[in-house]
């Protein structure tokens, strides 16, 4: 039996990047020799074996039947079952494999792919071979900031997309390479990709128009809803939540009508209704579905935060400290208009948390709910007063 490194951990040490994931390949045995080794390995893989083992996966070579055995190509031992697996990845430079005496085996275009810094299928059908992987290319663009997307990568993508196999993606897998993306160091190149090869539709079927939206009025916007969606992303990048709040916020812009642009009045309450579709339909953790939803019908009043009433300041303020959402919102606020609210939000919710009914005006049902509204509104009133003058 020979266990080698590889895939993603084997182009992050040539890269000199950190290695944090390790998938391995088994070579040289079959399935039950593997589990007779290591009897605690989980099977996970359908198509061909692939089993769990303290947190790594272990991969039979690509080509060969869940049982472990080839699957139509020549058993030639190790070269051959090699040769296989690597063209069967999804990207050249996934297509490594790496021994423990460091001898390293490749694609036949990986490491000039890993020098140009280029992202391009490791065959002809890779992209159609598992439609998943139009999105793991995409979140692949996210990561390495300093790749670009090879011509054969947009094509093959926009012809997994013309087929109409993107629908056979599963949702959890979708949504999961969607949080890696926002994990990563430019998030918003995950929707740039996906719009440049036609592969936001389905499952990002609200964004699918909104390069060809302007985002709004000049001097304040001078970009597509996309563009700008995009850069808010980039600005909020490795902040997983504030990252989604991004891409959800003006979601409702792309349900203006042409001979309203580039004015988007209304929008943020478009927008809520796509940002819960959106989330469900990508099956998300309620978290980030109720964080989308807040973000599309509540950013536009954080950024105007200081100018607020204190009714409305008050509204604001519970519904994010009850959803524990305050900082990530007023984070987005600021990566969208530039202006930064956080401290004084935080201090304002501070002022009204402190703020508690008399013990007569307790259990009234909702008229107990307006009284405390209003004190609290009253207290951020007094606390934005100017001081009296001497």
């Amino acid at each position: 039996m020979r266990i080698l490194l590889a895939g993603g951990a084997v182009r992050d040490r040539l890269l000199g990047r950190p290695v944090t994931d390790r998938d391995f390949l088994v070579l040289e045995a079959t399935r039950e020799e593997f589990l007779s080794r290591f009897p605690r390995a989980k099977a996970v893989g359908k198509a061909f074996p692939v089993f769990i083992l303290n947190g790594s996966e272990y991969a039979f070579p690509r080509g060969t039947t869940a049982d472990g055995g080839p699957n139509g190509s020549p058993d030639d031992g190790l070269a051959t079952d090699l040769t296989v697996d690597l063209a069967l990845r999804d990207l050249t430079v996934n297509a490594l494999a790496q021994e423990e005496d460091g001898t390293l085996h490749a694609h036949p275009l990986a490491l000039q792919d890993l020098k140009d810094r280029v992202l391009r299928p490791a065959s002809e059908r890779s992209m159609s071979d598992d439609p998943l992987r139009v999105f793991r290319a995409a979140r692949f663009l996210a990561e390495l900031e300093d790749f670009t997307a090879h011509p054969d990568l947009l094509t093959a993508m926009d012809r997994t997309a013309a087929s109409g196999s993107l629908s056979q993606a599963t949702a959890d897998r979708v949504g999961a390479e969607l949080r890696k993306a926002l994990r990563a160091p430019r998030p918003g190149r995950f929707l740039e990709l996906l719009d440049q090869a036609g592969c936001l539709a389905p499952w990002f079927a609200e964004l699918a128009q909104a390069s060809k939206i302007p985002a709004g009025p000049q001097p304040f916007h001078q970009a597509d809803v996309l563009t700008h969606v995009r850069e808010v992303m980039d600005r909020l990048a490795g902040d997983e939540l504030a990252g989604y709040m991004a891409l959800c916020h003006d979601l409702g812009k792309t349900l203006t009508r042409p001979e309203d642009w580039p004015r988007h009045i209304g929008h943020e309450t478009r927008g809520a209704p796509l940002a819960q579709a959106l989330g469900e339909r990508l099956r998300l953790p309620a978290a980030f579905i109720k964080a989308g939803v807040l973000a599309a019908r509540w950013h536009m009043i954080a950024a105007r935060y200081p100018g607020l009433r204190p009714g409305t300041k008050t509204d604001l303020l519970m519904l994010l400290h009850s959803t524990g959402l305050c900082r990530e919102m007023f984070r987005l606020a600021r990566a969208d208009h530039g202006h930064d609210h956080l401290e004084e939000a935080l201090a304002d919710t501070e002022t009204i948390l402190q703020v508690t009914l008399e013990q007569e005006d307790k259990n009234q049902g909702q008229s107990s709910g307006l009284k405390l509204r209003q004190l609290r509104s009253q207290a951020l009133a007094a606390w934005d007063r100017p001081p009296p003058r001497p």
